[in-house]
């Protein structure tokens, strides 16, 4: 139906065609066809035309901006809206959130080092009115204002703020892409970079960079550990030193662990005391 209506103007043209050539004969067949049904029956038709032509249905995601003879009076919707035919026309705009994929960019960052950077922008209409208005075609506003400013503020960062500082890049883009869209009614919710190419030679040496990082905290673990190991054993030897009997202990503790790992070899405990007994006895003889 909604296509027949916006046929209309045509149908008009081919019957005014149709008047000027066939002439009189046309008169005849209207008068024919009018006999046949009374005036009620063609007001009725003609007032169903006109209502479904008046009578609009705005979805809730979407409002209709409503110019009258060429003037905006304001947005309508949802629900059920009735305009003035011929008079009045609408344009529709979706205020639920779009999803713009802005392409990728060649830039070249703060330090000198060319990389290339796409983003996605979410954002959505608050102002119906304003976003037909204020721009020609929001969308298209929207995304190339979202392309320079990801240009600009990335060719202002550093390439290791850009990789590791992305939240703060990404709250920076969306304040200024916010802000220059904020006059035409359109409200940024939320900005992401999505992807960073580096050159090959780039990631390269970032690699190298990385593998000698790593290997640098591997060498002071290790030498962390040597000097926990170095104090442990200096702490167990000042207790052996102050107790006498913590050797002996230790030394039956030894000959346990090794009668473990080799049942077929047979082990003596030697007493100390009977080494330092000799030792004593041939000083004596020495002297």
């Amino acid at each position: 139906m909604r296509a027949l209506l916006e046929a209309l103007p045509f149908f008009i043209f081919v019957a005014i065609f149709l008047a000027i050539a066939m002439g009189g004969n046309l008169l005849k067949y209207i008068g024919g066809f009018a006999m046949v049904f009374s005036p009620i029956v063609i007001l009725v038709v003609l007032g169903i035309i006109f209502l479904l032509a008046a009578i609009k249905i705005i979805p809730e995601y979407e409002r209709a901006v409503v110019f009258r003879l060429g003037r905006v009076i304001g947005a309508k919707g949802p629900g059920l809206i009735i305009i003035i035919p011929i008079i009045d026309r609408i344009v529709k705009v979706s205020l639920r959130t779009v999803t713009l994929d802005v392409p990728t960019q060649d830039i070249i960052t703060k330090d000198n080092v060319s990389v290339q950077v796409d983003a996605v922008v979410y954002f959505r209409v608050v102002d119906p009115v304003n976003a037909i208005v204020e721009v020609e075609d929001y969308l298209y506003a929207t995304s190339q204002i979202a392309q320079t400013t990801l240009r600009s503020v990335c060719g202002e960062a550093e390439l290791d703020e850009l990789l590791s500082k992305r939240e703060k890049i990404n709250i920076k883009l969306q304040e200024i892409i916010d802000r220059q869209t904020d006059p035409w009614g359109v409200k940024v919710v939320a900005v992401e970079l999505k992807k960073i190419d580096l050159p090959d030679d780039l990631r390269k040496a970032i690699a190298r960079q990385a593998e000698a990082e790593r290997e640098r905290r591997a060498k002071i673990i290790s030498a962390e550990a040597e000097y926990q190991a170095a104090q442990k054993l200096l702490d167990a030897a000042k207790i052996l030193a102050t107790e006498p009997i913590a050797i002996q202990l230790r030394y039956l503790e030894t000959l346990h662990t090794i009668g473990l790992q080799n049942a077929k070899m047979v082990i003596f405990p030697f007493p100390f005391e009977f080494v330092e007994f000799l030792s004593k006895k041939k000083r004596e003889g020495q002297s």
